[in-house]
């Protein structure tokens, strides 16, 4: 029930009278703790307890110090046009709110508050004092980061005092500019203090969390990330925290659905100085390499930011925090999400790099975006003249400080900060290019070089030495016409699935594990299942470091390999994802971590001991195995169940039948839980034999390559005969018609991986008339695929 007085001047409500709707009486930040507190404690979110003073306050506090008419005169002397004085302005406005006295009523009000927040907790309590401006939060302007907050204040006067500096950092330059960019008036925009009880997260952890990936906009994951301490060494981007990726569907249907974690350097810690206020501690090296939070606590953290999205009914950024002495999670601030969710994700500019050169630095890529510049080297935003329109912003690490001055930049690259630091927000509000958390930036990078920012290869972001070449194109995908045959997607970098996910598709037709294993794994799997008896002590060691927390080695496999899978099966959920079990040929197996010890020297590899023969091999028995947990992990464990398997190189009958014996032996079962498998028709024997196969098999791919490769008997790696290579030839496209006719009498899936369709319109038509169920193309051909695919279903 609210009681408030219906004229009289209220200077402060406690959060449990406070609701969404009163955005204009203590700003979006308050107004949303006190909506989360009323709202949201019946399913379990749990908010610290607190109070906040109101735009009221904030005006008293201008009246009885006369400050309106000098704060117009300051500001009406601001150049507008470039800014130059900006800082000048705002050290005048900031020094007027600064020196002015606080008015007794509203001292005497945030006394009486927090005696009675004290008392209520019997004993003097520390809070967080932060600013929250009424028009903070709104869909259309975060003003994140862009007032200040006061961490681990106690006693009424030091409460008074941090709510005096709240107000006057409504006036600071960086405030001024951002009400500029954004349109407010400045005269219009109050302050509320939140007054809040401080959770002990310098004893253990905090961090920031989405309820949708802040990259690519695709709205069925929360992204979290954390840092030991108190959060604002994650805000702020001091740190590269560890990340999780949950994904909502499985989340809500109670299975495991932490699709990724990503371990951060965490590098330093905030903690409360002896004397109030914070300090950066370094971390203990061996907390490090700790998670900041365990599968359970990370999994409560997901369920309320999705109770919390729900109960908004719109992406949120919230910031949470885990008490060190109760061991209690909180949820210390929830505003929209102002970025991604305002903008079409089916609309997109594609960037892709035409020429390559030498990596300077990598990092976290912010945007999918190329930019190309003079790099700069700032580590001071009182240097900012020093940055030209167009160059690259490089330094260690930005703060709201350098709001002002970020527009000038290209590109932004930074040595500390994860994905949801104060760098990459303000990158994605600005529209720059951004890779943060390179770690050797400001030492790797020459001040004054010609660089290119690179954000359009994954997640990793890249600085390259000179301006390299690239290439642009603006999509709208839904005004793609679709065909009835289903356009499937090739995918092997997780990284790219989330923003894949948008392109018109009906799964992923094909996803090569040898991709997952080559960049996220790296190690030979016999090299984990054998560590103890490998000979080369230095491929030992660097195996040792790269498993480091495993005590189990081939767990490392197991959970990388499923990590990437589950990623890209929940992109693409609910459709099909097409998972293709290793096929590396045994060159390209030793070339792998520990790989020597473990493959035969082979005279062709390409025919040699490859795909099926090798699952049940006694000298790859054991590899195969770990290949089965990870997918058994994604289907039955995390509940991707639209993940279907498929066998390459299969090529005899009998041989079907093993690789399924031995699949079932570690759990995967064919037609358990829905679990179908299915097999490349690449080998003129699959063709042949197609009716038995289907036997053995749910379905086919035809892997394009290989089949023609082997109908033409001719090395595909071979440049001498490479002229010879050719789909459309008439033995191999009666090689194609067979199989798909066979398929479809036997009642089994065939689709088809390959470049032809997209190539040559006659080649898709050819596949159409033969009433193929699928094909799938590469990301950057599946447009111009799906464009052949429609006019061949138009003209059969």
């Amino acid at each position: 029930m609210n009681n408030r007085p219906e004229h009289a001047q209220t200077l402060v409500l406690p959060f449990a009278e406070i609701t969404n709707r009163d955005v204009a009486i203590v700003g979006g930040k308050n107004a949303s703790l006190g909506e989360m507190l009323r709202s949201l404690a019946g399913v379990g979110v749990r908010v610290p307890d607190g109070f906040a003073t109101t735009a009221d306050a904030f005006r008293l506090f201008l009246s009885e110090n006369t400050l309106e008419a000098p704060l117009r005169a300051e500001l009406a002397t601001l150049d507008t046009t470039t800014f130059d004085n900006l800082n000048e302005v705002g050290e005048r406005t900031h020094a007027l709110l600064e020196s002015a006295m606080m008015p007794t009523a509203i001292a005497d009000a945030v006394t009486a508050a927090y005696a009675g927040l004290c008392e209520r907790y019997g004993r003097e309590v520390a809070v967080a004092v932060r600013s929250s401006a009424t028009a903070e939060d709104l869909p259309d302007a975060s003003f994140a980061g862009q007032h200040e907050s006061f961490l681990n204040r106690r006693g009424a006067d030091d409460i008074v005092r941090a709510v005096h500096q709240c107000f006057a950092s409504l006036y600071s330059a960086r405030a001024i500019k951002y009400r500029v960019d954004n349109g407010f008036d400045h005269l219009k925009v109050a302050l509320s203090a939140g007054i809040q009880l401080m959770v002990r997260s310098d004893l253990a952890s905090s961090g920031v969390a989405f309820t949708l990936d802040p990259e690519s906009g695709f709205r069925n994951v929360v992204v979290i990330d954390g840092a030991w301490g108190l959060g604002e060494n994650v805000v702020q981007g001091a740190v590269n925290p560890d990340e999780f990726t949950i994904f909502k569907p499985t989340l809500r249907a109670g299975k495991q659905a932490i699709l990724s974690r990503t371990l951060g350097t965490k590098a330093k810690t905030m903690v409360f100085a002896p004397g109030g206020g914070s300090v950066n501690t370094d971390t203990p090296v061996e907390q490090r390499s700790r998670w900041v939070v365990g599968d359970e606590e990370i999994t409560h953290i997901a369920e309320w930011c999705v109770c919390i999205e729900e109960h908004y009914g719109r992406p949120m950024d919230i910031e949470w925090a885990k008490d060190g002495v109760s061991g209690e999670l909180f949820i210390v601030q929830a505003r929209p999400e102002t970025v991604h969710s305002s903008r079409d994700p089916y609309t997109k500019r594609t960037y892709t790099l035409t020429s390559t050169g030498n990596v300077l630095a990598r990092g976290s890529a912010v945007g999918s975006g190329l930019a190309a510049g003079t790099a700069r080297i700032i580590l001071s935003p009182t240097d900012a003249d020093a940055l030209q329109p167009g160059d690259v912003l490089v330094t260690d690490i930005t703060n709201p400080d350098w709001d002002p001055i970020l527009k000038k930049a290209s590109a932004i690259v930074t040595n500390k900060g994860g994905r949801t630091s104060h760098a990459a927000i303000v990158a994605r509000e600005v529209g720059a290019v951004a890779v943060v958390g390179c770690v050797n930036a400001t030492s790797a990078i020459a001040d004054g070089s010609i660089v290119t920012v690179s954000c359009a290869e994954g997640m990793t972001g890249k600085i390259y030495d000179g301006k390299l070449d690239w290439s642009e194109q603006t999509i709208n995908f839904n005004s793609v016409t679709m065909p009835r045959t289903a356009p499937m997607l090739i995918v092997g970098d997780p990284d790219k699935a989330f923003g894949l996910s948008f392109y018109p598709n009906r799964g992923v037709g094909l996803m090569r594990l040898e991709f997952i294993i080559t960049n996220a794994i790296r190690i030979h799997p016999m090299a984990l299942v054998k560590f103890d008896e490998l000979r080369d002590s230095v491929v030992k060691a660097e195996i040792d470091s790269l498993t480091t927390g495993y005590a189990d080695k081939t767990r490392f496999f197991v959970e990388r390999l499923a990590q990437a899978v589950a990623t890209i099966a929940a992109a693409f959920h609910p459709h099909d994802v097409i998972v293709r079990m290793s096929d590396f040929k045994s060159n390209e197996y030793a070339n792998l971590l520990g790989g020597k010890q473990f493959e035969p020297d082979e005279e062709n590899p390409m025919l040699g001991w490859r795909g099926a023969s090798r699952y049940y091999n006694e000298r790859y028995r054991d590899g195969f195995r770990l290949e089965c947990l990870a997918m058994k992990e994604v289907r039955e464990t995390m509940g991707l169940t639209n993940v279907k398997l498929m066998i390459p190189f299969c090529r005899t009958v009998d041989e079907g039948k093993k690789v399924v014996a031995e699949m079932a032996k570690h759990g995967l079962v064919r037609g358990e839980n829905g679990l179908e498998i299915y097999v490349m028709a690449e080998i003129p024997s699959n063709v042949i034999l197609a009716r038995e196969f289907a036997e053995v098999f749910d379905g086919f791919s035809i892997g394009s390559n290989d089949l023609t490769q082997l109908t033409l008997g001719l090395d595909r790696d071979s440049a001498i005969v490479s002229d010879l290579f050719d789909e459309n030839n008439d033995a191999v496209k009666a090689m194609i018609a067979q199989v798909i006719h066979t398929a479809k009498a036997s009642g089994a899936k065939i689709g088809l991986c390959g470049q032809a369709p997209s190539d040559w319109p006659e080649f898709a038509r050819f596949l159409v008339e033969q009433g193929i169920d699928s094909i799938s193309f590469n990301p950057d051909a599946l447009l111009r695929g799906i464009e052949n695919m429609v006019e061949a279903e138009r003209v059969v």
